[in-house]
């Protein structure tokens, strides 16, 4: 009997083993990779010609943290990502993006700002910008431009 309960208790240990090394790695449903997304994506119409700010949502339903390392785009010689405390704005070389989380881009907080303006962007225009972070590929962002007076509360 004895040796039926080992072999038996030996093919769980191995059944078990082979159920957790299913769950490591590759890209399934249970994956603790970082998965990201973006929406609530606009720039207000720009007063000036060649600057502008951009505001936008990361979203990480992923398990895992990653970083916001850049943002470029055909539209603007560069794209700097800038924080806001205490009414003080300070340039930032990333962002953590939490997992399960969110990485907000808002007026009065953390922004993004457009410099060297190809041409002025007007309202109904659209920009594309690349997203590139520490761990996952880049994604690619379509920022409609919006009224100078736009509040994403209030819709207008």
């Amino acid at each position: 009997m004895k040796p039926l309960r080992r072999s038996a208790l030996t093919g769980i240990a191995i059944a078990g083993a082979l159920a957790a090394l299913a769950g490591c790695g590759g890209s399934g449903s249970g994956s603790s990779a970082a998965e990201l997304s973006v929406g609530a994506s606009y720039m207000p119409q720009p007063v000036s010609a060649d600057m502008a700010a951009g505001f936008l949502t990361i979203t990480n339903k992923g398990g895992t943290q990653d970083e916001l390392t850049s943002v470029t785009s055909a539209s603007a010689g560069e794209i700097t990502m800038h924080e806001t405390n205490g009414g003080a704005m300070e340039e930032v070389t990333s962002f953590k993006v939490p997992a399960h989380g969110q990485l907000v881009f808002k007026s009065g907080g953390n922004h993004l700002m457009f410099e060297k303006l190809k041409h002025r962007p007007e309202q109904g225009d659209t920009i594309t910008l690349k997203l590139k972070f520490a761990e996952s590929g880049p994604l690619t962002v379509e920022m409609p431009v919006k009224s100078a007076t736009y509040n994403p509360s209030t819709g207008h």
